[in-house]
């Protein structure tokens, strides 16, 4: 048996259309930024290798594959994350002004602790700003989120942004903040069909010899 457990996190992008979620995503995990990135159809996500306190952690990553043009990101998208980067553009305000309605998504389909981080994307464009970083702040506060502005294009902050979040949900986990109702109950739903496997295996053992 391996003594070094292995942590997987999926931690989900999600945001209006064209914010830079597709981009964020893939300068994260490959470097890479797309001048002509299109919108993302079918599921995506990456997985990427992250150290937290010795301890190597692959953070899985999933881009909204397009859905959030139709209003209409599933629940399977949500299922299991325990990260989320809700991103709105600097450079549109409607992008900012939208930010609850994903935030009242996220928490309709997440009932375990999500480490949620606002992230406000394209600060390169400073000369045409539209949402003021002091905006970006007041609402990170009100609604109890870390928050940070990156371009994808530059690279900036773009990997401060996941890691700051890869690192709450470790501390989340290692505080057993995770460990709700639900989730103990999906836990002990494990446990209970892998009891009844072996429970069954003594009985008809005991059955025999008896």
């Amino acid at each position: 048996m391996e003594e070094e457990q292995e942590y997987l996190f999926k931690i989900v992008v999600i945001g209006d259309s064209a914010v830079g979620k597709s981009n964020l995503l893939s300068r994260f995990a490959r470097d890479e930024f797309d001048h002509n990135s299109k919108a993302t159809i079918g599921v995506e996500f990456q997985t990427q290798v992250v150290e937290v306190d010795g301890k190597e952690i692959k953070a899985q990553v999933w881009d909204t594959a397009g859905q959030e043009r139709f209003r209409a990101v599933t629940s399977a998208y949500y299922r299991g994350a325990v990260g989320a980067l809700i991103v709105y553009d600097i450079t549109r305000s409607t992008t900012f002004d939208n930010i609850k309605r994903w935030l009242d998504e996220l928490n309709t389909h997440c009932d375990t602790t999500v480490a949620r981080m606002l992230v406000g994307n394209k600060c390169d464009l400073e000369n045409i700003r539209d949402v003021s970083v002091e905006d970006g702040k007041n609402l990170a506060e009100e609604e109890g989120l870390f928050f940070i502005e990156t371009s994808a294009l530059d690279s900036t902050n773009v990997k401060t942004a996941f890691e700051i979040v890869i690192r709450e949900i470790y501390k989340n986990l290692s505080r057993k903040v995770l460990n709700s109702d639900s989730y103990k109950a999906e836990l002990s739903v494990n446990r209970v069909s892998l009891a009844n496997g072996t429970d069954m295996s003594k009985q008809k053992t005991s059955c025999c010899s008896s």
